[in-house]
């Protein structure tokens, strides 16, 4: 085995080479015909490699990134489908919401008509109450007339039998007796 000069500066430990520095420096510098059989077993290797190997991992590749660009796709449509379902959520709320605060309303004025007919049908039978008392009060204060009638009736028959019991020789008496009933019966 040859060995160079600056080799043994390097790998010479006391005047002599060991048997692992000499592995090492036939690694460091091979011999040119282990460098035509490397080479032409790294081309033998990538034939079969090129020929076999490499068309199964590039389909694989391929497959992986078209795998992998569909996903995108598909995150992209369900993104897309997400936003669209946001936006109808959205509306559906503010749809909800209308549609509360046009309940809200129907149910205040549906109150408020409530109240309103309460308050005319309790004035209405107010009325009609009122109206009721004053026909009765009417009909009262026409049997007390009536009443009255009759008892100013009977007086006057009473005074009349009075009178007619009376002696009726005496004319002036009897005047002097009407003057007197009579000035009773307007003081009464």
């Amino acid at each position: 085995m040859k060995h160079r000069a600056d080799d043994a500066v390097y790998f010479q430990v006391n005047g002599k080479f060991s048997k692992y520095e000499i592995v090492f420096m036939k690694l460091l510098l091979p011999e040119f015909g282990l460098l035509i059989w490397t080479l032409l077993a790294f081309l033998v290797v990538f034939y079969i490699l090129g020929k076999f190997a490499w068309p199964a991992i590039m389909k694989g590749l391929k497959e992986r990134e078209q795998g992998i660009t569909d996903s995108l796709v598909i995150a992209e449509k369900v993104k897309a489908e997400m936003a669209q379902l946001k936006s109808e959520n959205e509306a559906l709320l503010a749809q909800a919401r209308e549609e509360r605060a046009q309940m809200l309303k129907e149910a205040r004025d549906i109150k408020d008509k409530i109240i309103n007919e309460a308050k005319d049908h309790a004035k209405v039978e107010a009325n009609k109450i009122i109206i009721n008392a004053q026909s009765a009060i009417e009909q009262q204060k026409m049997a007390a007339i009536t009443e009255v009638k009759n008892q100013v009736g009977n007086l006057v028959i009473e005074i009349s039998e009075k009178i007619l019991r009376r002696e009726l020789s005496n004319k002036a008496e009897q005047e002097n007796y009407i003057n007197q009933l009579a000035n009773e019966v307007k003081l009464n």
